[in-house]
C-alpha cells in the first residue's frame, strides 16, 4: 500500500479497487504472492497450514464469547475454507456501505465456516483444503464456485472414509481370517503358507473387496444405519472378492493355493470379521441401550415413564424419548396393553407390564411421574377411558398420536398445494 496517511486511518479492509493499493500491491494480492511471509509464522510455531484466517481485533472483540472461544482454540492457518470461499472477497466489497457489507454478510458466513472446520478438522481434510487452494489458485478456475461440501469432504477425506481405512480394516479382518483358519487347518493337516503370502493373501482380499463393494454400492453405505438386508449383498460380494484372489494367487503360484475346504473357511471366517467391522457400531449401541435400560429399570433417578400402548406409534415416542437430548433424565418402566399376547413379554427391550386396566397399580406401584399415551388407532371411548384413569394420578400425559396427526396434516396440506402450484 502507499506510504500514506490514509492508509493507516482508513476501514480496516481493503475493497475492489481501493486506492490505498500500489498496482503491484494488487499484483501481489492477486497472485497470492503476499501470504508467502506466513511461511515464517508457520515455521515458528504460530501458524499452521490450515486453520482459521486471522481476523482483525477489533472485529473478534465483538464476537460472540462462545463463538470467539471455539474459533480461537485452534491456531489460525495460512488457508482454510472460509479463506478458499471468500478467495476473492475483495472484490465483493464494493460501493459505499463496505464495512456494513462485510459484517452483516461477509462476516457471520466466515465466522460458520470456522466453527464447522473447528469442530471437524482432521488431517485428511487440511490435504482437501490444501488441495484446492491451489487449484483455485490456477486460472481460468480461480472464477468457479466452490462447493461448500468439497471443502470439509473433498477428494482425500472421501478416499480415506471409503477406500484407504476400510483397506487397512479389511486387510487386518483377512489376515486375522486365514491365520485362524491355518492353525484350525494344521490342527490335522501340515501346512506351510508362510506369513509372506499371508499377507499377500489378505492384501489381496482386502483390495478385491474395496472393487466388489464399489461395483455393488456397499462403500456409499453409512454402516451406522445400515439395514440388516445389506449383510446379503456383503456376503455375496465378499466370496467374489475371496474367490477371485484365491484363484488368482492359485494361477499365479500354485504350491501356494489353498485347499478347498481351507478357502472356505477362510471366507467363512472373513466375511463373521467383515459383517463384525461394519456393523460394530450397531453391536456395541445395542448392547450399550440394554445395558441402559437395565440401570433405569433398576434406577430410581429419573422421571419414571409408563408407555400406553406396544405397537409401532409406542416404539416411535420411545424412540424420540431416547434420542433425546433429555433421555438420561427418564427412566422407561415399562408398556401396557390390551393385547393379551403381548403381557409379561419383553418388546424392544422393554417389559409389557400389563393390560390398561392395570394402570391403576402400576403407576402407583412405579412411581409413575410420565404417561406416553401412544395407540395411534383407539376408539373414542377407550382413549376416554385410559386418560381418565392416568387423569386420578398426578402424572404428566405425553400424547404422540397428536405428534403424528400434526405431521400427517402438515403433509396432506403439502401434497394439496402441488396441484395448485402447477396450475
Amino acid at each position: 500500500m502507499y506510504e500514506r496517511p490514509e492508509s493507516f486511518n482508513g476501514l480496516r479492509l481493503t475493497a475492489n479497487e481501493d486506492e490505498r493499493i500500489t498496482p503491484f500491491g494488487s499484483w501481489l494480492r492477486r497472485t497470492k504472492i503476499n501470504e508467502l511471509p506466513n511461511f515464517w509464522n508457520v515455521l515458528v510455531g504460530e501458524m499452521s497450514f490450515v486453520g482459521p484466517r486471522p481476523e482483525d481485533p477489533s472485529f473478534v472483540e465483538n464476537w460472540p464469547a462462545d463463538v470467539r472461544q471455539e474459533i480461537l482454540s485452534v491456531r489460525p492457518g495460512i488457508t482454510s475454507p472460509a479463506s478458499v470461499t471468500y478467495r476473492d472477497e475483495q472484490k465483493l466489497l464494493a460501493g459505499t456501505n463496505i464495512l456494513d457489507e462485510y459484517l452483516q454478510n461477509i462476516l457471520p458466513q466466515k465466522m460458520r465456516m470456522d466453527q464447522l472446520y473447528v469442530r471437524h478438522h482432521n488431517l485428511m481434510g487440511d490435504l482437501d483444503v490444501i488441495f484446492m487452494t491451489f487449484i483455485y489458485l490456477i486460472p481460468g478456475l480461480d472464477k468457479k464456485e466452490v462447493k461448500e461440501s468439497s471443502l470439509y469432504h473433498g477428494p482425500f477425506k472421501l478416499f480415506s472414509d471409503k477406500y484407504l481405512s476400510w483397506f487397512a480394516s479389511d486387510f487386518l479382518v483377512a489376515f486375522l481370517a486365514i491365520s485362524l483358519a491355518t492353525i484350525i487347518w494344521r490342527i490335522q493337516t501340515p501346512l506351510d503358507i508362510g506369513f509372506g503370502y499371508m499377507v499377500l493373501y489378505a492384501a489381496g482380499i482386502a483390495f478385491a473387496l474395496a472393487l466388489t463393494n464399489t461395483l455393488f454400492g456397499l462403500k456409499d453405505i453409512d454402516w451406522r444405519y445400515a439395514s440388516p438386508t445389506h449383510v446379503l449383498d456383503l456376503t455375496l460380494s465378499t466370496f467374489l472378492a475371496i474367490g477371485a484372489s484365491v484363484l488368482f494367487i492359485a494361477l499365479l503360484i500354485p504350491e501356494k493355493s489353498l485347499p478347498t475346504v481351507l478357502a472356505i473357511l477362510f471366507a467363512m471366517f472373513s466375511l463373521i470379521g467383515f459383517v463384525g467391522m461394519r456393523y460394530r457400531l450397531r453391536l456395541f449401541t445395542g448392547l450399550a441401550s440394554r445395558w441402559m435400560r437395565a440401570r433405569s429399570q433398576s434406577s430410581i433417578l429419573g422421571e419414571r415413564v409408563l408407555v400406553i400402548g406396544a405397537g409401532d406409534c409406542a416404539q416411535l415416542g420411545i424412540w424420540l424419548l431416547e434420542k433425546s437430548d433429555l433421555s438420561t433424565a427418564f427412566s422407561i418402566v415399562g408398556m401396557v396393553d390390551d393385547d393379551f399376547s403381548r403381557v409379561n413379554q419383553k418388546i424392544n427391550g422393554y417389559p409389557v407390564l400389563g393390560t390398561t386396566n392395570e394402570i391403576p397399580d402400576i403407576i402407583q406401584r412405579h412411581s409413575i411421574g410420565l404417561v406416553m399415551f401412544a395407540i395411534n388407532k383407539v376408539s373414542s371411548k377407550d382413549k376416554e377411558r385410559i386418560l381418565s384413569i392416568c387423569n386420578q394420578f398426578p402424572v404428566k400425559i405425553l400424547m404422540i398420536p397428536d405428534l403424528l396427526n400434526v405431521v400427517k396434516d402438515y403433509f396432506v396440506q403439502q401434497a394439496r398445494k402441488v396441484p395448485q402450484a402447477d396450475e
